[in-house]
């Protein structure tokens, strides 16, 4: 089955809480604190493997996790990091945030991996919060949780060139007889049901040439099996557009021709925009002027025309030839605007809280905040004291007081709740 879409949720690991430890040893008191940080969490990495045609792997599995790092340690000892988690996908995905639609990845060469989702920080250990005055701090920090998103992959297909028409005109014909593809061939419409690839070798030149199942009149539209894979012809550089001179379908080639280009500007304009050459196939089975008076009519509008019988191989090695031609000399496709240097992308919280009014309760809520209160040990007076100090120091109290809290109102964060107190 050719799965070419999908919805997923990926978490990257969160990181190791720092350790509260203090040193202890024969004949040696008040040793001091020894807690060793947290590790970080493990990463969320897609890869771009060749070996790989489909997005199967996410048909059953819908949610990937990596590692969370461990906990700190006793002696400084730093917790181990979290493994990342690779994620093998096809040559050709492009991975978008479900969310916004904002594009995370291309990935368009073999081996190439973008970090969607990085690993939360380990938490410091005890040892980090001693000075002159706290000299036994017995409180540490939390490790930050990891990056979480929910994903739309979608897989458009890297092909140079791409074979576009009608059902049943002998696409995937001309595609078996070019390459060693073995596309699935019979007499009736919509044989092949998924796109089809193949390697063509021109003298020391080869490009890749893919057959482009499901196009009709409609078909931008849900009809056929068009809407599924218009797609993949975005990244073509060349379509080769096949039609039937053979008469037998009972349709007129060029209206054929004109219906389908208008199903590619319905899709996205810029597709029918792309260079195209003209093969007419089945002419072993074409009246010669009718043909004749087909090839003029295209080469009037300014499309080089291959009379074509792909069984026979009879024009093909000219078409081909000529593809080839035009494809060294068309650019590459750029599909988004995602670039190598953005390899890695990471949510950039706008503030470190924000404040709600709950009822009767002020809720401060934030990644900030929850990490904080996970690192306080309300029970130790320096803890509390360091808790109290961080607040004021980055504005909580400021901001509760403008948005209206008076003395003896609820104030929660995350967890805690306390009656405010100035």
């Amino acid at each position: 089955m050719f799965i070419d879409s999908a919805k997923i949720s990926v978490r990257a690991g969160n990181g190791g809480d720092g350790k509260v430890s203090f040193h202890t040893a024969r004949y040696v008191p008040n040793g001091g604190p020894d807690g060793g940080d947290g590790g970080r969490g493990g990463s969320v990495i897609f890869m771009a493997a060749a070996d790989l045609s489909t997005l199967q792997d996410f048909r059953y599995r819908r949610k990937y996790e990596a590692q969370d790092g461990e906990k700190g340690g006793a002696s400084n000892r730093f917790g181990r990091k979290g493994a990342d988690l690779r994620i093998r996908v096809p040559v050709g995905t492009l991975i978008r945030d479900g969310e916004t639609g904002r594009t995370l990845a291309d990935l368009t060469q073999a081996g190439q991996e973008a970090v969607i989702a990085r690993g939360g920080r380990g938490g410091r250990g005890n040892v980090h919060f001693a000075n002159s005055v706290r000299q036994a701090p017995n409180f540490a920090r939390a490790g930050e949780p990891g990056e979480a998103f929910e994903l739309q992959i979608e897989l458009k297909l890297l092909a140079d060139a791409g074979l576009i028409g009608y059902p049943n005109v002998g696409k995937s014909t001309l595609l078996s007889v070019v390459s060693a593809a073995r596309p699935q061939i019979a007499d009736y419409e919509f044989t092949t049901l998924q796109p089809q690839l193949g390697v063509v070798a021109v003298d020391d030149f080869s490009f890749v040439l893919a057959d482009i199942p499901g196009l009709i009149e409609g078909a931008h539209t849900g009809r056929g099996l068009g809407l599924a894979f218009l797609k993949h012809i975005e990244r073509t550089r060349l379509l080769i557009h096949v039609l039937d001179a053979s008469g037998q379908s009972g349709r007129d080639p060029l209206q054929d021709f004109d219906r389908i280009n208008g199903e590619l500007a319905a899709y996205d304009p810029h597709l029918s925009e792309k260079t195209q050459v003209v093969a007419l196939n089945k002419t072993d089975l074409a009246d010669p002027q009718t043909l004749a008076i087909w090839r003029a009519a295209l080469e009037e509008r300014g499309f080089r025309v291959f009379p074509i019988c792909a069984p026979a191989k009879e024009g093909v090695g000219e078409l081909i030839r000529h593809a080839a031609g035009v494809i060294r000399q068309l650019p590459p496709i750029v599909l988004s605007d995602w670039h190598q240097e953005e390899i890695s992308y990471q949510f950039q919280q706008e503030a470190l809280f924000k404040i709600e009014k709950d009822n009767m309760v002020y809720r401060v809520t934030g990644d900030w905040i929850v990490n904080l209160v996970n690192s306080t040990n309300f029970d130790d007076t320096e803890s509390l004291q360091y808790f109290q100090r961080l607040i004021r120091k980055r504005g909580v109290i400021d901001a509760l007081e403008k948005a209206g809290v008076q003395e003896g109102d609820l104030v929660a964060l995350h967890d805690l709740e306390f009656e405010f107190i100035k």
